[in-house]
């Protein structure tokens, strides 16, 4: 039924502009209905944004966060300013959270440090764990529901940039925050 509804809503969001638009007069007033052409810019406009809701829901979305303004150089704890910006994403995600959510932590290529290896992390894929169970965790305590939320690692793989400078190497220490559906 829901799922109807849902089709039935996309429907209508499609014809009405395409209706209205055979409405409308020269002068911006329909002579048939009365439709202004502020009504009718606002149901494209409308239009529009549901086109683009349904856009993002047909593929997840992702929102990047270089790893540099989320920790410090070389750790896994946040700082109070990455904790300000994932609390900022969790205020956008928690309210009416319907959707998974994967944390997707990442590093460069260049080995682990002396004092990560004293703390037990051995590789960047143990720093990126760290890295991504700790954005998650905040985000937890920020109000995103704890079933609908999950971390993953993936060490130094899938990098986005060249790891042969320093600018790319930046780029590649990054987390991502995806909604995957359900």
């Amino acid at each position: 039924m829901m799922n109807c509804l849902n089709r039935s809503a996309l429907l209508l969001s499609f014809i009405v502009p395409v209706f209205l638009s055979a409405c409308a007069s020269d002068d911006g007033v329909s002579s048939a209905s009365g439709v202004s052409q502020a009504q009718y810019d606002s149901v494209v406009a409308e239009n529009r944004e549901l086109q683009a809701h349904v856009k993002r829901l047909q593929s997840a979305v992702k929102y990047t966060v270089n790893a540099d303004l989320l920790f410090p150089s070389g750790g896994y704890e946040l700082t109070e300013a990455g904790k300000e910006t994932i609390a900022k994403v969790a205020q956008i995600l928690a309210p009416q959270q319907e959707e998974r959510l994967v944390v997707n932590g990442y590093t460069d290529n260049a080995p682990v440090g002396p004092t990560l290896q004293n703390q037990g992390i051995t590789s960047n894929q143990d720093l990126s764990e760290r890295r991504a169970n700790a954005v998650m965790n905040y985000m937890i305590s920020q109000g995103v529901k704890p079933e609908f939320l999950r971390a993953q690692g993936w060490g130094e793989a899938d990098p986005i940039a060249t790891n042969s400078t320093a600018a790319g190497r930046a780029q590649n220490r990054r987390v991502e925050i995806t909604i995957a559906g359900s």
